[in-house]
Parts: structure tokens; sequence; C-alpha cells
């Protein structure tokens, strides 16, 4: 085994590493060389970006499908923008009680929704509502993906 590491600022990737207790050698031989000893460093020292091929494998190895949440949310341009940012993964009653919090907000919106929307038009007395609604709607997203994100370690 290798030594602990002592650096103080270790980011998402190095953490996870450790967490599933791999040193980055175990890691190159686990997946028969496809992550490098020497390129896992570099993006454990943000020293070079992870491709989305390396954070899928580090994610599988490592049981951490929440890596690729975070690579989406944090280093990918488009994830950015339209990817739900799951910050923890709670269990499956927490996780299922946001989904279900999720569904009532949408539900008690519907016939405004349905409103705003028939006309095909969202005019300027609408907008609050619709922004509203995009709210919830994001709410939503983000609590599918938090149950995604559980079933998948599991």
């Amino acid at each position: 085994m290798g030594k602990k590491s002592v650096k103080e600022n270790k980011n998402m990737y190095q953490l996870a590493r450790e967490e599933a207790e791999l040193t980055r050698a175990a890691v190159e031989d686990i997946t028969d060389g496809v992550l490098k000893e020497n390129r896992i460093e570099k993006i454990e020292n943000g020293t070079l970006n992870a491709y989305p091929e390396d954070v899928l494998k580090m994610a599988q190895v490592y049981n951490k499908p929440e890596l690729c949440n975070y690579y989406c949310t944090k280093e990918c341009e488009i994830g950015k923008k339209y990817v739900p940012a799951v910050e923890s993964i709670h269990d499956l009653p927490q996780t299922t009680m946001g989904l279900l919090s999720s569904l009532n907000s949408l539900t008690r919106y519907k016939d405004r929704i349905i409103d705003i929307t028939a006309d095909g038009k969202i005019t300027d007395d609408e907008k609050a509502d619709f922004e509203q609604f995009k709210q919830h709607l994001d709410e939503m997203a983000l609590a599918i993906e938090s149950l995604r994100l559980w079933a998948e370690k599991k």
C-alpha cells in the first residue's frame, strides 16, 4: 500500500479514490492500464483536466456515480447549464420524500401552467407564474438525479 496523502486541498477525485481505499497504482491495475497512475495523479493535483471517460471509469472503480454529476456540473460547460448539481446522496426514504414533495408542488401548479400555455404564448402577467413553475421543474430534476445516483450506487 502507498503512503497516505497529507495534502490539504484534495479534489473530489482524490477524496473518492481514498475513500475507496485504493492507491493510484491499484487503480491502474484494476483498470488494466486504462487509467495510468501518473494521469490519476495529475487529475487529482489539478494539473490535468479529466476526460469524461476518465470520470466514468473512476466512478465505476470507486463506486461513486456522483463523480459524474460533479464533473458535469463543475467542469463541463453544457452540464453547468443543464445538469442539476447533487451536493450529497441521501438515504432512500429522504430521497424519495424529496421527489414526492417535488411532484406535489408540480401538481399544485398543473392547472395554472395549462392556462398559461394553452394559447402558446406567455404574456407579461403570466411570466412570474411561469418562472415559478420552471423553478419547480428544476427542483424535480434535482430530486430525480438524486434518486438516480442513489440507485446507481446500490
